[in-house]
């Protein structure tokens, strides 16, 4: 039925759910995984010079560090479970693009994601990013919520 899941990860209590849920889902099927993450790009916060503590650089150094730590969430469960597993990231301010156009790019046919469970004002003022990834992708989602 599927053959290549994507779980895109967050680094939050919650994804780690969904990545257990979407790897079994994956060796369940003899799947393989994609396991993608979305840092999003530097911004500067002020004008004040001083007041900046992180540099492009030193910005772009830690969310390396921490897509690898998200990422490597996916490897381990995946590893542990015996399934194929390729894990990527990219700098993007709006996940939801992102997962839905690498899911496509890679040839995925279903992504496994958490959703957070924002209502309400959070929901209109954060956004819900698995919303926009259901409204957005032509690839099926299943939702761990």
């Amino acid at each position: 039925m599927f053959k290549r899941i994507m779980i895109p990860t967050d680094g939050s209590a919650l994804s780690e759910k969904a990545i257990a849920l979407g790897v079994e889902l994956a060796a369940s099927l003899k799947a393989s995984v994609c396991g993608f993450y979305a840092a999003p790009t530097f911004h500067m916060v002020s004008s004040v010079i001083d007041v900046v503590e992180a540099t492009p650089d030193s910005y772009v150094k830690e969310a390396i560090q921490r897509a690898a730590r998200y990422l490597e969430a996916v490897s381990a469960a995946c590893r542990q479970a015996g399934v194929a597993c390729e894990c990527e990231y990219e700098f993007n301010d709006h996940p939801y693009q992102a997962i839905v156009r690498v899911a496509a790019e890679q040839g995925c046919d279903l992504v496994v994601m958490a959703s957070h469970g924002r209502h309400g004002v959070s929901r209109l003022l954060l956004g819900s990013e698995t919303a926009k990834v259901l409204l957005e992708s032509s690839t099926p989602v299943l939702v761990y919520h």
